[in-house]
């Protein structure tokens, strides 16, 4: 999952994240070199390993309500401190909302549609837990008279993590408009409920190469090692899910951009480049800032959008939450209704706009439990697909940074165009019409008006000239 929260991914996640992949892949070896036959051996291995892979999982998932409604409550404040912070910062808060929810409906058309056409491998289904049912989903009319909690308390003890973001999004609106040293009291306690979960989470986290081996080893026996093609197909799925999002932005910065996509694609290179190689979101915040020079983009809007949409803008990451849920939901045979994956859509969009702050193992829980839980969909094979996030969460990182330019030039264009100096030009007289002139095709001295005939000039003829005197005229008579 795209890294950007609370600091990247250090040496510590990567070294984690090594962990738990080797042991995925000890014990789907291990499973699978007892798969041939029924033993003691075996009998004694799954006997211990599938409490242990049980008790890890239900650590992991105790975390998930009280994190989730903290998350919300705190990020719904924050989202409304910064709305509060000017126009810019209001439209681009109003972009991240409408751009979420596209997103994540877009992914779980796309998705679908992948999954009918290309489904789950045969042998996917060892993924999941033995004995791991399919939850019971309300019919739709029920669903809807149950958003609004009765109880809250309930609600959270059932898991129904639906109406559970409905009062914690009621609760975050109604804690910003309260008296600041009450604010500022609420959201201290919140936020110190969601350091001391994820010190819980960090804890489960260190035992996670041990679940994971003991998750792995049941589905070695059960499948062998056709469960590397399970996994490889649910790489590509998601993957799939986080370039279309990022394929998305290009046509939207067309449309509401209006800037050409071949512009906006030179100017993306150079952060997605940084992008795939630290796999943050954070760390892609300098070359975003440098790139808004190509995009025309004002600079003081890109120093409110940018630093804001790497912080709580995850369009390719909420897009991939929404695609593993529906994936898992295959996996373990669950049908899911057009109201059901809009009830998924509005969590997904929701969660991840509140999950800031988080690193990017406890984020792949925290924001994609509750998607899967309020589309009835179980968590057993979740930790599974953790061992395998690496490779996805290239992908989300890529989408990520390149929607966020996108919102950083879509925001920022009409400032541009508004903020444009023209050139002051001094102000100078009208000059005056000039008088017309004749042009004579001969120049001569100019003669007396009596000799003007209009509206022609009188040309001389020759006759004019004095004639030369006879000699032998007589002199005439003077008078």
């Amino acid at each position: 999952m795209d890294s950007s929260r609370r600091g990247s991914v250090t040496g510590r996640w990567n070294n984690s994240s090594t962990r738990i992949l080797l042991g995925l892949v000890v014990g789907l070896l291990a499973g699978a070199t007892l798969s041939g036959g029924a033993s003691p051996t075996r009998e004694l291995l799954l006997a211990i390993s599938t409490p242990v892979g049980q008790l890890w999982l239900d650590a992991l998932t105790m975390t998930v309500v009280p994190l989730v409604f903290s998350l919300l409550v705190t990020g719904v404040g924050s989202a409304a401190s910064s709305a509060a912070a000017g126009s810019v910062a209001t439209r681009a808060m109003l972009w991240f909302v409408v751009l979420l929810v596209a997103a994540c409906a877009l992914s779980a058309t796309l998705t679908t549609l992948a999954l009918a056409w290309v489904p789950v491998p045969a042998g996917g289904g060892s993924l999941r837990t033995a004995g791991a049912g399919a939850p019971v989903i309300a019919e739709a009319g029920a669903w809807f008279s149950g958003i609004i909690p009765a109880n809250p308390v309930k609600a959270a003890a059932e898991m129904s993590m639906a109406p559970l973001v409905v009062f914690a999004l009621f609760f975050g609106f109604a804690a910003s408009r309260i008296d600041a040293p009450l604010r500022g009291s609420l959201t201290t306690f919140f936020e110190a409920v969601v350091a001391t979960m994820l010190v819980i989470v960090r804890w489960v986290l260190l035992a996670g190469p041990v679940g994971v081996l003991a998750l792995g080893f049941g589905v070695g026996v059960q499948m062998g090692l056709g469960a590397a093609g399970a996994l490889a197909h649910y790489v590509l799925i998601v993957v799939a899910a986080c370039l279309s999002i990022t394929l998305a932005a290009y046509v939207l910065v067309a449309l509401a951009g209006r800037i050409s996509p071949l512009t906006f694609a030179k100017a993306a290179l150079p952060v997605q480049a940084v992008a795939l190689g630290t796999q943050s979101s954070l760390a892609c915040l300098p070359a975003m800032i440098t790139a808004t020079g190509a995009l025309r983009t004002s600079p003081g809007t890109s120093e409110v959008v940018l630093p804001l949409a790497v912080s709580i803008f995850r369009a390719a990451s909420a897009a991939a939450n929404i695609a593993v849920a529906i994936y898992l939901a295959h996996l373990h045979g669950v049908a899911l209704s057009p109201a059901t994956l809009c009830v998924g859509v509005m969590v997904a969009a929701a969660v991840s706009l509140a999950a800031v702050g988080l690193p990017a193992q406890v984020s792949f829980f925290a924001t994609i439990g509750p998607v899967c839980l309020a589309m009835g969909v179980p968590l057993t094979a979740l930790p599974v697909l953790l061992a395998v996030e690496t490779v996805p969460d290239l992908f989300r990182t890529l989408g990520n940074v390149t929607t966020d330019l996108a919102v950083g030039r879509i925001v920022g264009q009409d400032r541009v165009a508004a903020n444009v100096d023209e050139p002051e030009w001094p102000e100078v007289a009208p000059p005056k019409k000039a008088r017309r002139r004749r042009i004579c095709r001969r120049s001569r001295p100019r003669q007396p008006r009596d000799q003007w005939a209009w509206p022609y000039r009188r040309i001389p003829h020759r006759s004019d000239r004095p004639r030369r005197a006879d000699p032998g005229a007589a002199p005439r008579e003077a008078g």
